[in-house]
């Protein structure tokens, strides 16, 4: 198959290139500034729990700029009617898609009886799936690992994803690397289990009607966009992070768009009015410039550029100017 026919084939569906949601990174300032590189992606919220939506600030938790659409919220639970209740304030608030985290292997996450651990449980991760459908009409997706701790084999795995399709889940999101939820820290658990792309890949042939996304060990766009030839999309978590203009080239690769190219300068200048509204808001400097620390990444003056930011936009009276002045040493 040639590029070209590679490209028609492609979907416009938004799951053929998502951004992982990644937890104290994905925040919607984190998502404005994304979407700035990207019109197609669908961009992931943080991580946030049944308990924080139900018992906390909610305005907080479920707040996002319209501009970042298309956005899923990924909820962390194992309670059914909790879940259930999250998703239908999900779908008021306007969110594309809610996704139910079985993936995150931390000991915090453990102990909430949600995560990762949650692969023990298929029936009841089953039972949350069906809950959440009844109470939205937005797509309710799942977000996975390959196993946990002991379970090696491919029919263990195919196992928990037929009980929870069986639920009327579509579409999975696979981590492909089993989790330990012993020993292994999360950063541990990232690296250490060796990637089974082979999984997945297996998954999809033999459930063709199921949307299956491969995550994991993906740090470029080739080949992520490799990926295609076996899955229906891919997700990349801190590739992206940390050298977000990979992003630029999101839409004509994996959405056959073809549109003038975007430069780092024009996305600092496009991110400006949005830096100066939040900070009318009373927001501080670093809670959006940590965010774009890797935009030069590799190019001319990056290492000042992240410097002068790192330096002064945590200051009080810290404004738009640090960035602009950052954006100088790129010149």
């Amino acid at each position: 198959m040639d590029q070209q026919q590679s490209i028609q084939r492609l979907s416009p569906n938004p799951t053929v290139f998502s951004v992982a949601p990644m937890l104290d990174w994905t925040d919607r300032h984190c998502r404005y500034f994304h979407r700035l590189l990207s019109d197609k992606a669908l961009l992931y919220t943080e991580m946030v729990t049944t308990g924080a939506i139900m018992h906390g600030d909610k305005a907080r938790f479920l707040a996002f700029n319209a501009e970042e659409q298309p956005v899923a919220f990924q909820l962390g639970g194992s309670d059914p009617k909790a879940l259930a209740i999250c998703a239908h304030m999900i779908e008021q608030q306007g969110y594309a898609q809610v996704n139910l985290n079985v993936g995150c292997p931390s000991d915090r996450v453990q102990n909430g009886t949600f995560g990762a651990c949650l692969m023990a449980k298929p029936d009841l991760v089953a039972e949350c799936v069906a809950a959440m459908q009844q109470a939205c009409t937005i797509p309710v997706t799942v977000k996975t690992r390959i196993g946990i701790d002991a379970m090696e084999r491919y029919d263990e795995f195919k196992t928990f994803i037929d009980i929870v399709a069986a639920s009327g889940c579509n579409t999975f999101i696979v981590h492909a690397r089993k989790a330990w939820l012993q020993g292994l820290s999360p950063k541990e658990n990232r690296d250490i289990p060796p990637l089974r792309y082979d999984f997945v890949y297996r998954l999809k042939q033999e459930h063709p009607e199921l949307e299956i996304i491969i995550n994991g060990g993906l740090n470029d766009l080739a080949t992520a966009r490799a990926q295609l030839d076996h899955v229906d999309g891919v997700m990349l978590g801190r590739a992206v992070y940390h050298h977000p203009f990979l992003l630029a080239d999101v839409d004509p690769l994996f959405y056959g768009i073809d549109r003038p190219a975007k430069s780092r300068h024009d996305v600092v200048e496009a991110l400006i009015p949005y830096i100066q509204q939040q900070l009318a808001k009373g927001l501080r400097l670093n809670h959006i410039s940590r965010h774009i620390l890797g935009l030069f990444h590799g190019e001319k003056g990056a290492r000042l550029w992240r410097r002068h930011i790192s330096e002064n936009a945590h200051k009080p009276d810290a404004d738009e100017r640090v960035i602009l002045e950052a954006l100088e040493f790129t010149r």
